[in-house]
């Protein structure tokens, strides 16, 4: 495994929410999407990423006690996430990462970074021993890990991973079943994981 590089490194290879937005939408529009696999079937991923992303950017409305929490906010954070343009995890989670860090009147910093482009960050960060994203790491001013999360809410990790431990339906039905848990839920279960998140960073 190549040695970790310092995460200013990192960071400045990175992209805010808008240029990676901006940089999804380049690809598709030529029938391309980030990562080392670039079939169709990815791209077609990736084009129903944006729908997902701009449902949740036009309709997520953050939580009251999610204010309460990001005004609490004692230090200024980085929060470094790894993602591809083709994971629907990362289009049901990430924007609301994007609405917190917007409310926060720069105390949050939200930086993504392509997994695939970083193997050694990904490695040091896997969960259960995958490569699973989106991963948020969370950093100080001081490039201090104080903490990580992802690759999605308590709820649907746990329908993963009963699904690949007993999967009782298709793969595509999972999928099905999976996204529409995120539609049901309307980013409750993330807000409520990142306000208990937010106290204990802020200490």
């Amino acid at each position: 495994m190549d040695t970790l590089k310092p995460y200013p490194d990192y960071i400045s290879q990175s992209l805010t929410w808008n240029e990676y937005r901006a940089l999804i939408a380049q690809l598709v529009s030529i029938n391309l999407t980030t990562g080392n696999d670039t079939r169709e079937v990815m791209v077609e991923y990736t084009r129903l990423n944006q729908q997902r992303m701009n449902r949740w950017d036009k309709k997520g409305e953050l939580l009251p006690a999610m204010f309460d929490a990001i005004s609490s906010l004692h230090r200024n954070l980085t929060w470094l996430v790894l993602t591809e343009g083709w994971c629907g995890d990362a289009a049901q989670n990430i924007p609301w990462l994007a609405k917190m860090a917007e409310a926060s009147d720069g105390k949050i910093k939200l930086q993504l970074i392509l997994r695939d482009e970083h193997p050694e960050l990904m490695e040091a960060y896997l969960t259960n021993g995958g490569k699973s994203i989106p991963k948020l790491i969370c950093l100080t001013d001081s490039f201090q890990v104080i903490g990580t999360w992802g690759p999605r809410p308590a709820s649907p990790q746990k329908m993963v991973i009963d699904h690949k431990n007993n999967p009782v339906v298709s793969s595509d039905e999972f999928v099905r079943n999976l996204h529409t848990w995120y539609l049901v839920n309307e980013g409750k279960e993330i807000q409520q994981e990142f306000i208990e998140l937010l106290h204990q960073w802020s200490e």
